[in-house]
């Protein structure tokens, strides 16, 4: 639901989106030839998302209520309210080309999911667009090797960090945090339609200690990878096409195992859910691209980062009252 196939060649969408610190929004890019280890990970991509695939239809097929579960989730609220956060947060990613995570897991939370299902939701859902972004970057030659394993080990062992927290602690503990967090995100989302433009070329020698903070935050608070880690590696002076591309499938093998993790502690069934979020995501597509083209990024950036931290406010607020 994430867009994915981004477009690095001069236009004016990508100088408007350059200039206010975002990535490029989907386009299509020219091919380029994959390295074989590349050309290894993304099939190993390829068979994992399948594999999962085949695992969950087994699952529901097992159970001899399969017809009845599925018409009950089709007329549960909380699928139709996560089909309308999925197509919003989708529509927001494709325009963006960020918030995707943000906006969803804020969005769900304001219906009363908890910290761990909403963000169990998102993780699931995004198994098999961040699959689909990693084999697509790795086809077109947009990976770098050694950034993905100096991002990986630790992202993962922030993820699970985060996903662990944010599981075995009690939702009501948790929530004010998360809230905070989606709070801050907000801001971050708002700030960057007043930013200045400015330019490094000093790269970040902390890539693992970025991998982990940005793992830790991306689990615990339903996003946080791409904001984290992309911004700062792409603002440090890094190449877009291979930090986005690099970013991009580290995440498929973070987000597998995050939500493996969710799966595994979380009490509550997030399916309904993560079913919602995937189905209003691909509806999503057509309004992105309307958004991008009517409407300029920065004014998509101010009602995006307000309503983020309006709802998040409203969340902690509620949490603490």
């Amino acid at each position: 639901m994430k867009p994915r196939q981004l477009n690095l060649i001069d236009n004016p969408i990508h100088a408007t989106h350059e200039a206010l610190g975002l990535p490029p929004v989907e386009i299509g890019v020219a091919r380029d030839v994959a390295h074989p280890a590349l050309r290894i990970a993304s099939g190993s991509a390829l068979l994992l998302m399948a594999g999962n695939l085949a695992y969950l239809a087994s699952r529901l097929l097992q159970r001899p209520d399969a017809a009845a579960l599925v018409v009950a989730v089709l007329h549960s609220e909380a699928f139709w309210w996560a089909v309308g956060v999925g197509l919003i947060a989708q529509a927001v990613g494709g325009a963006l080309g960020m918030a995707y995570g943000v906006t969803s897991t804020s969005d769900l939370m304001a219906t009363g999911a908890s910290p761990a299902a909403a963000s169990a939701a998102v993780h699931i859902a995004e198994v098999f667009t961040t699959g689909v972004s990693g084999i697509a970057h790795s086809r077109l030659g947009h990976v770098d090797r050694s950034l993905i394993l100096r991002l990986l080990v630790p992202g993962i062992a922030g993820a699970t960090l985060g996903a662990w927290l944010v599981s075995s602690v009690d939702a009501q503990v948790i929530k004010p945090f998360a809230s905070a967090y989606l709070l801050v995100m907000g801001v971050h989302v708002l700030s960057k339609a007043f930013r200045t433009p400015r330019r490094t070329v000093k790269v970040p020698r902390h890539v693992a200690k970025l991998g982990l903070t940005g793992g830790f935050v991306d689990a615990a608070g339903g996003d946080g990878w791409g904001p984290v880690v992309t911004t700062t590696l792409v603002g440090s002076g890094c190449d877009p096409r291979r930090t986005i591309g690099s970013v991009n499938l580290a995440e498929f093998f973070l987000t597998f195992l995050t939500a493996g993790v969710f799966t595994m502690l979380v009490d509550e069934t997030p399916w309904p859910l993560a079913a919602g979020v995937v189905v209003g995501g691909l509806s999503a597509a057509p309004l992105a691209a309307l958004m991008t083209r009517r409407v300029h990024a920065r004014v998509l950036l101010i009602l995006v980062g307000t309503v983020i931290a309006g709802v998040s406010s409203f969340n902690l607020w509620r949490a603490v009252a």
